[in-house]
């Protein structure tokens, strides 16, 4: 029975392992999984992604507008990172043509009045304390409102203009040494003579002391006045004109004070003690 049993089985198949596979074979099996590399799990999501158009826009659009910037800020012209520079050129342009106010009408007067107090609202206040190196140098005059009086010293005491001599004003300028506390007014004039003798050039010195007595206040003390023939007397040497005792000068003849209103490398305001408006640049 046991054997009939053994005869209804089927006839298995016979069990042969299979030939250890050679070293091609075993070559082409490791290169299939270098070839395509499993996805990492940590890789970044979208990397290797082709970018959008939108991104790449954006981004260039972002370079662009910082490039633009930077533009911006350097090449910004003088009035933008200076307020007061334009407010400059406006009052230089209300006195320009004006012969330093000789020439100026009512009108004139008072544009450039209007003109320099913007120039004195926008640079603040003076503090001659901590800036007085500021003043050292060269000034010229280029307006006063106090020659509309037809005065050299305008309200100040000072030679009359056409009344005693014909004379012609010229240049006039400040000439100031923080150090000495020097303080000269530098007048150039034109004196003139009866026909035939031609007119006589001169530079008149008036010299002064200074002083501060205040943040922006000064004072100036009257010491002497030198002139110095020019043109064809050149050669002359110069001489000092005489002081008056004081027992007989009108007092605080050639003295006198004003305000410095504004004050940078180039160009000064300042406002007499009679309310005169002087502007002056840097020569």
């Amino acid at each position: 029975m046991a054997s009939s049993c053994l005869l209804l089985l089927p006839n298995p198949t016979p069990f042969s392992p299979s030939p250890p596979p050679s070293s091609s074979s075993s070559s082409a099996a490791l290169s299939v999984p270098r070839a395509l590399p499993a996805a990492s799990p940590t890789r970044r999501r979208g990397a290797g992604r082709r970018p959008s158009l939108r991104s790449v826009v954006g981004k260039r659009g972002l370079a662009t507008r910082s490039s633009l910037d930077d533009v911006s800020v350097l090449d910004r012209p003088p009035w933008q990172s200076d307020p007061v520079a334009p407010l400059k050129l406006k009052l230089l342009s209300a006195v320009s043509g004006l012969n330093r106010g000789l020439a100026a009408s009512e009108e004139d007067i008072q544009k450039a009045e209007a003109a320099a107090k913007e120039v004195e609202d926008a640079g603040g206040p003076v503090d001659l304390s901590a800036d007085l190196e500021k003043l050292q140098g060269r000034w010229k005059l280029i307006y006063s409102s106090a020659f509309s009086s037809r005065t050299l010293g305008g309200s100040r005491p000072g030679p009359p203009i056409g009344r005693l001599l014909p004379i012609t004003l010229g240049q006039v300028f400040q000439r100031i040494d923080v150090l000495s506390k020097d303080f000269d007014n530098i007048v150039d004039l034109e004196l003139g003579a009866p026909w035939p003798i031609p007119p006589v050039e001169v530079t008149a010195t008036l010299a002064h002391k200074f002083e501060l007595i205040g943040s922006a206040k000064i004072k100036i003390t009257f010491e002497k006045t030198t002139v110095k023939t020019t043109g064809n007397l050149s050669q002359l040497p110069p001489f000092e004109i005489p002081r008056l005792p004081d027992a007989l000068r009108p007092p605080a003849t050639g003295n006198g004070e004003f305000e410095v209103t504004y004050l940078d490398s180039d160009m000064r305001i300042t406002r007499g003690d009679r309310a005169e408006l002087r502007v002056f640049v840097i020569a």
